[in-house]
């Protein structure tokens, strides 16, 4: 039986709340207030925490280079600031092995798009096994609007209309989950993305673990009328679901978002969300529970 398919996200269907901006003008006096210096005191800054990239791993060999060039660039964005990969299983470095080679702070940011199991669950356990670093996890990438930047950026690679028609639709392919929370993510990108395609209808769909997957939104947008379909996936390196969503495409399939400009500076906003939220509460031992990590936003 098919599943029952959400219905497209549009712009108009959930604007932007006030929040968001409040949010953005509130962190953005904080950053301006953590470089205020009173004047005759100049203490040497700590050094920074390492930023360890939390990739999930695959046996797909292009993955581990992929993933290499997203972190070369969030390193040309911010010289000097230490970064590192662990992944959770499949390729090498794994995170155990990673931590255990640090010493001091860390933050780690997960490349994955929602608060699935991975990142509530195996990255604090992941820190709470390092008794030697004190550390956080930051947020997913997803949702944020520098996420349907990079989205967006590859549906046009993939040759996506740059002009809307009430015929195209997006699909948006996610990895997948069982937690709750992780769907209402996806569901957010759903609706940034529509607001960044100007109102094309956007709609979830799953490689594993939760419904719809693409073929059963594609027929469903197919008998809606939508005749020019596209799949965007929320992949950051290629591997089996990344292949399984863009097989089930009728028609363009962005690539992986691999070393999206976007998604570079979007790695690193992650880091100083996470940063900001260590302001306000030291970094500890067992790591944090990502919800801990209120949306504040700092330029990016």
């Amino acid at each position: 039986m098919t599943a029952p398919l959400p219905h497209p996200t549009s712009a108009s269907s959930a604007p932007l709340g006030k929040e968001d901006l409040a949010a953005e003008i509130s962190a953005q006096l904080s950053t301006q207030l953590r470089r205020v210096r009173l004047r005759g005191f100049r203490h040497p800054a700590p050094p920074a925490p390492t930023l360890v990239a939390v990739a999930h791993g695959s046996r797909d060999p292009r993955a581990l280079p992929t993933v290499r060039a997203l972190l070369d660039r969030v390193r040309a964005l911010r010289p000097g600031l230490p970064v590192r990969l662990g992944h959770i299983e499949l390729n090498r470095p794994l995170l155990a092995d990673t931590l255990a080679e640090l010493h001091g702070a860390a933050v780690l940011v997960p490349l994955l798009f929602g608060r699935g199991h991975h990142v509530t669950h195996d990255l604090p356990a992941a820190l709470a096994a390092a008794p030697h670093l004190t550390g956080r996890t930051a947020e997913p990438l997803g949702p944020h609007p520098l996420l349907a930047e990079a989205l967006h950026g590859r549906l046009l690679e993939a040759g996506f209309p740059g002009d809307r028609s009430p015929r195209t639709a997006v699909v948006l392919a996610a990895a997948g989950s069982r937690a709750a929370r992780s769907a209402q993510d996806t569901e957010r990108t759903a609706h940034l993305l529509s607001a960044r395609l100007g109102g094309t209808p956007v709609v979830p769909a799953y490689a594993s673990a939760a419904a719809p997957t693409v073929a059963e939104a594609v027929r469903a947008l197919t008998a809606r009328g939508h005749d020019r379909i596209a799949v965007a996936g929320c992949f950051t390196a290629p591997g089996r679901f990344a292949a399984q969503c863009a097989a089930a495409a009728p028609g363009p399939a962005a690539a992986p978002l691999g070393d999206h400009p976007a998604l570079a500076r979007l790695v690193l906003h992650r880091y100083d969300q996470a940063l900001l939220a260590c302001d306000q509460a030291p970094l500890a031992r067992t790591g944090s529970d990502p919800e801990s990590v209120r949306a504040a936003t700092v330029a990016v």
